[in-house]
């Protein structure tokens, strides 16, 4: 199955070489926190290579003392959004990336065992209403980068991309350490001209229970040593 051409699978051979071990049943609590922050990282780089940096209409002055003008990511129209638990493990690598403070924002959702369908526990998107309109929120970032090291069966990516873009978000950029075909796809399908994902690599599909194959287990549990909950 291809994945669609809103889905950008890294090729870069650190990642990939980070992402086998990761993979490894023998790779310790400690180093799955690393590996993750690093793979974020080298995600967050290809994600963000696109976009336009904004003048800030500032100067500062180097150490020759020539005046330059200064450029930044505006921080009011972009919010990090971690998928409760296991995106929180992103947002360090990906905050540290951007050249200024933003804000983050957390979507709790969890998959019920036997539909696997995502049951949403936790929202803190903010909401004020505009003066003309009770239907616009004008608290709401005009990009959403979207954190969440796995993308399983897409029923958890596809009920937070929604919630995302009920929010008021003009675009969704969704980073994930892992994913299955056809869960890649029902994410990025989802909203297609919306959405973006970016994505280590793709395996072919999910076990019984939604986990991908061959995967890296759960990574929530090896994350946060909660393992035989």
């Amino acid at each position: 199955m291809p994945v669609a051409a809103n889905v950008h699978v890294s090729t870069h051979p650190l990642l990939q070489a980070k992402l086998s071990q990761l993979r490894s049943s023998s790779t310790t609590t400690r180093e799955t926190r690393s590996l993750v922050h690093e793979i974020a990282t080298i995600l967050g780089v290809e994600a963000f290579a696109g976009w336009k940096s904004t003048s800030t209409g500032k100067t500062d002055r180097t150490p020759l003392d020539i005046e330059y003008e200064t450029k930044g990511i505006d921080p009011a129209n972009v919010a990090l959004v971690p998928i409760l638990r296991s995106g929180l493990g992103m947002i360090e690598a990906i905050n540290d990336l951007l050249p200024a403070p933003v804000p983050i924002y957390h979507l709790g959702l969890f998959r019920e065992a036997f539909s696997l369908q995502p049951v949403e526990y936790y929202n803190n998107l903010p909401f004020k209403r505009s003066g003309e309109s009770a239907d616009t929120n004008t608290a709401a970032a005009s990009v959403a980068v979207l954190l969440d090291p796995i993308i399983a069966t897409g029923g958890t990516a596809e009920a937070a991309i929604h919630l995302l873009r009920e929010w008021g978000v003009k675009r969704v950029v969704m980073l994930s350490v892992l994913g299955s075909e056809g869960g890649v796809n029902r994410a990025a399908t989802c909203w297609p001209e919306g959405v973006e994902v970016w994505i280590g690599a793709v395996d072919e599909g999910c076990n019984e229970k939604g986990m991908i194959v061959p995967g890296l287990g759960d990574i929530g549990d090896r994350l946060f040593v909660a393992i035989g909950k």
